[in-house]
């Protein structure tokens, strides 16, 4: 009896095992998909990738595939865009085929697919166009949040003056700051950088629904409204995540940068003198006076590349890129240091050259492969914030210091920490010297 069960077991588990792999097969098999490594039963093409350096597999796999790959994860299938010819003919091209969001990966932390990073289709155009009306209201794009990013520079100077007599690690005091200026938009005043309420929001980002104590007004009584608890909680989640680590990131990295190169932050510090003295804030208005300001802070944009696999869409509907279909459903990864390192847009892809963005005689030069805030319907929604706040930072802490590393030059890495995905500078500490 026991032996004629275990057969029993034995036969139907090896029935659906061959079901499986011939499922399996038929999907893998399917026509005219972009070329790309075989996969494993079960476990796709997982061997294939470095988990703690996932961009640099992705250009690895570029090369040896072409600018469109297909890779199988334990998820489902996923299509990798390498370079920017490829990218833009997503993003921008077919940029309505690629507005729904793919799986993040974070679903418990963004609430699943509420909010605006994790959403798509209606519920995102709508809390898409909500949000930005209710930014602008609160003044993104006027006089009224200049003034309070350049309020949150001035503090952050005052608080490198006071520490100045030793080395900083600016890691803490950056994110302190970029958060501040999200503070004042959505709580309507900024918190002392020792302020026990503002140190606890920033350490629990799960406390936002408690402090920014909101309702959701008559809306309650539409069963079909995107205005509820849910989304306020993930939206407000994503205004502090995406406009808090991004922006700080990017400024110590710029620090870091400008300390192991001297003679670029000495440019700089002439430029500033010369358009903005030292007597006055700099404003938004000196930026289009200031093309090696706005080279430089381009440029350190662009090799930061924090973001360096780019975050995931998917199609929604059947597509073609580069002659290979897409079909609806399948999860798309723009990987946008391919774009912002690419060779053939830029002549030194992997060095630090402000030169990317400057003309024969020396004016600011646009370039259409600068996409660290992506490109296509789903860009970055904090964009034009995060250039004021990054030009009103970096040119009010110069303005007032020359940044100094306390250990050799030579010995400063600007490249990515090792086995964090390429997505954060080494660590250091430096010290602020008064320029008067």
């Amino acid at each position: 009896m026991v032996l004629n069960v275990a057969a029993t077991l034995l036969r139907v588990t090896g029935v659906t095992l061959l079901i499986y792999l011939f499922k399996w097969w038929s999907w893998v098999k399917q026509k005219n998909l972009p070329p790309g490594p075989a996969p494993l039963p079960i476990l796709g093409n997982m061997l294939h990738l470095n988990t703690s350096e996932l961009p640099q597999s992705f250009v690895e796999l570029g090369k040896k595939y072409g600018p469109v790959i297909t890779l199988y994860m334990i998820n489902g299938r996923a299509i990798i865009l390498t370079g920017y010819d490829a990218v833009k003919e997503a993003l921008v091209d077919h940029g309505d085929a690629f507005s729904d969001r793919g799986d993040i990966g974070i679903g418990e932390v963004f609430s699943k697919d509420h909010g605006i990073i994790a959403s798509s289709g209606e519920r995102w155009k709508i809390l898409r166009r909500f949000s930005l009306s209710t930014l602008r209201n609160f003044g993104m794009g006027k006089r009224s949040i200049e003034e309070r990013i350049q309020e949150e520079a001035r503090c952050l100077a005052e608080k490198f003056m006071k520490d100045k007599d030793a080395p900083i690690d600016p890691t803490y005091i950056l994110r302190l700051a970029v958060s501040n200026v999200i503070c004042s938009v959505v709580f309507g005043e900024r918190f002392d950088y020792e302020d026990q309420r503002f140190l606890m929001l920033m350490t629990n980002f799960n406390d936002f629904s408690e402090v920014f104590n909101s309702r959701t007004g008559q809306e309650k009584k539409n069963p079909d409204t995107e205005f509820h608890e849910a989304n306020l909680q993930a939206t407000i989640l994503d205004l502090f995540f995406a406009g808090t680590e991004t922006t700080s990131l990017t400024l110590r990295y710029g620090f870091l940068i400008l300390m192991k190169y001297p003679e670029i932050q000495e440019k700089l510090h002439k430029e500033i003198d010369n358009v903005i003295g030292r007597d006055r804030s700099p404003s938004i208005e000196d930026r289009s006076n200031m093309p090696y300001t706005d080279a430089v802070i381009h440029e350190i944009q662009r090799f930061a590349d924090i973001v360096p696999s780019g975050v995931p869409h998917t199609a929604n509907k059947d597509t073609t890129i580069n002659g290979y279909q897409i079909p609806k459903g399948t999860m798309v990864l723009p990987v946008l240091t391919t774009v912002l390192k690419d060779p053939k847009q830029f002549k030194n892809p992997d060095e630090f050259d402000p030169g990317h963005f400057l003309d024969e005689k020396g004016g600011f030069k646009k370039h259409e492969a600068f996409m660290p805030f992506s490109a296509g319907k789903r860009i970055c929604l904090g964009e034009g914030l995060a250039r004021m706040e990054l030009f009103l930072f970096f040119t009010t802490i110069l303005q007032k210091f020359t940044m100094e590393p306390i250990i050799d030059r030579e010995d400063l890495s600007i490249r990515p920490e090792p086995k964090t995905n390429a997505t954060r500078p080494h660590s250091y500490s430096m010290e602020v010297i008064p320029r008067y």
